[in-house]
């Protein structure tokens, strides 16, 4: 289906999915006339107006359920739509965006361009009811069938559920021109742009790139400053405006483009914006660089393996923290390149980036030197993951979440217990196999551990006493995650109130078997509880989270009642 001028309808859990739109017909009288306008061009209105679904996701950062299931996964959010489009927890979409070029275009264009539509601050909406949202949204002056939804759940009690996406539009006849000059990075308005996104990537290369400056005298009041103090002020302001800012005179320039205000930089604000000739008339300004987040940046050919590693070249040896979520240009030379050229790395997030062959993994036990190694959605190995386990000793934070291809996750936490001690939290969501063998070995060897998913483990079972060992045997636990397991029963949380008494987190979501009297115990030893999680657990009612909330204000207690 062609592109449209859109207007959309929002039906529906992400932080951002890409959509391909699809054209639905309402009637069969609807679509008769709207062959017969396109086939006789000459007797027509300019415009047709047509409804629109979202016919294919073609990317997203993370989602509920696991990676082969329909239910709870953005696989929903395409098809055709339903009446009910935020069906859970809404407000938290926050920006819609149209993409210039076509995804399934032979000849892609060499300038993409990504045109916000709508945005707002997160909200706050008064209970989880199903909604439907309707944004207006800012007309384009190009076609469009490629639609982002980015999403900020910070102020959400619970994770929101997105159903479905409509697209009302215009499809202009044939005859009309939609020649790529029509998106024209020039064509930017500065003010609005710089406003929602920072400035426009022509622009930003620009601003990085050296200027001539005027000559003056004096620099004024500047002159009275210390150079650390005008750093300060500096330090607050952000990558386009440290740009514009540099254009101003010499000495601001020369603040402007001290590495020491490149320690910490984050790009992931200006994804749309990004790409080699960023990175390269960056590379000057961040040969001190410590910590860099370039998630979601880099897609569709933005930046290329060769851009990529010409920066890390120049400034990857001071590094320390790297944030790589979602970043599909990355492969395995890539990886080579980080174990190469970042020697000081201790924080690694790869997150969903889930285009990096199996492989490819190899190279990260080469980084002895890790203390945080995010995995979600990776293709990772077993033997690799085995590998980076036995070298990477130092590991405090290790996410595994919904890492399909580990075929022993058994094997993989008695690993963990003889070699990972220093580990402080651990994410094995929705991992398949792990048996009480695999818990007892991981308990064993990792009592330092503070914070433990094991949400939609499916093959422990409580009367194994898998949990009840988990709690004699890791006191430290603050946080706690055993969500979808209906074995939870009252003899756990006892063992948790006995034994896990710095306890801040719990979620026990789904269980059928935990007691009004246990979870009352619990909340009466563990005084630092502050979430309590026990929604669809079907001995617990109205009446008794009423009750406990009246007893221990300081708890908030989640709670769907829908049973």
């Amino acid at each position: 289906m062609s592109p449209v001028f859109p207007m959309l309808t929002v039906l529906s859990m992400f932080y951002y999915m890409c959509l391909r739109r699809r054209a639905r017909t309402a009637t069969r009288g609807e679509m008769n006339s709207r062959r017969a306008i396109e086939s006789n061009t000459r007797a027509l209105p300019v415009n047709v107006e047509i409804v629109q679904y979202a016919k294919e996701v073609l990317d997203f950062s993370s989602h509920y359920g696991s990676e082969n299931s329909m239910s709870y996964t953005m696989w929903n959010l395409a098809g055709i739509p339903v009446h009910i489009l935020e069906t859970y927890h809404p407000g938290a979409v926050v920006r819609i965006l149209a993409c210039s070029a076509n995804p399934y275009s032979q000849n892609p264009p060499a300038d993409v361009r990504w045109e916000i539509l709508w945005s707002e601050a997160p909200t706050k909406v008064n209970g989880p009811q199903a909604r439907q949202f309707t944004p207006c949204i800012k007309q384009i002056n190009f076609p469009t069938n490629l639609i982002r939804l980015e999403v900020n759940s910070s102020l959400l009690d619970y994770y929101t559920e997105l159903d479905a996406v409509v697209l009302h539009g215009v499809k202009e006849r044939p005859m009309l021109s939609l020649k790529t000059s029509m998106i024209d990075m020039n064509d930017i308005d500065e003010d609005e742009d710089d406003e929602k996104y920072g400035c426009g990537m022509d622009t930003l290369n620009k601003q990085f790139s050296v200027v001539t400056l005027r000559e003056w005298p004096t620099n004024g009041y500047f002159d009275k400053l210390p150079y650390e103090l005008i750093q300060l002020i500096l330090s607050h302001l952000t990558v386009p405006d440290l740009c514009r800012l540099a254009q101003t005179c010499k000495l601001l320039y020369q603040h402007c483009c001290d590495p020491l205000q490149y320690i910490h930089l984050s790009l992931q604000p200006y994804w749309a914006r990004i790409n080699d000739t960023s990175l390269e008339y960056l590379q000057s300004r961040c040969t001190l660089i410590q910590w860099l987040n370039l998630s979601w940046t880099g897609n569709r050919g933005a930046i290329s393996v060769s851009g990529f590693s010409r920066f890390l070249k120049v400034c990857g040896s001071e590094l320390v923290r790297l944030e790589l979520s979602c970043g599909h240009f990355l492969n395995e030379t890539c990886l080579e390149v980080i174990t190469e050229l970042c020697p000081n790395l201790q924080e690694l997030n790869l997150s969903s980036c889930d285009k990096i062959p199996p492989q490819a993994f190899n190279h990260i036990a080469k980084v002895g030197s890790l203390k945080r190694l995010i995995l979600y959605r990776t293709k990772v190995e077993q033997t690799a993951l085995l590998s980076i386990l036995n070298f990477c000793s130092e590991l405090q934070h290790l996410s595994l979440g919904s890492c399909v291809m580990i075929e022993d996750y058994d094997l993989i936490a008695s690993m963990m217990g003889a070699k990972c001690k220093k580990l402080r939290s651990l994410d094995l969501w929705r991992c398949k196999n792990i048996t009480e063998s695999g818990i007892a070995e991981l308990a064993s060897g990792c009592q330092l551990l503070e914070e433990l998913d094991l949400g939609w483990c499916p093959t422990l079972q409580s009367s194994t006493g898998c949990f009840t060992n988990l709690a004699r045997k890791l006191p430290n636990l603050q946080k706690l995650f055993l969500t979808a397991n209906r074995s939870v029963c009252d003899t756990d949380i006892e063992e948790l109130a006995a034994n896990c008494t710095h306890l801040r987190q719990l979620d026990i979501l789904g269980t059928r078997m935990v007691s009004p009297a246990s979870l009352r115990k619990l909340l009466e030893s563990c005084k630092d509880l502050s979430l309590l999680d026990v929604s669809f657990c079907s001995q617990i009612d109205n009446r008794v989270v009423l009750e406990l909330n009246a007893n221990f204000p300081n708890v908030f207690i989640k709670k769907s009642f829908t049973q």
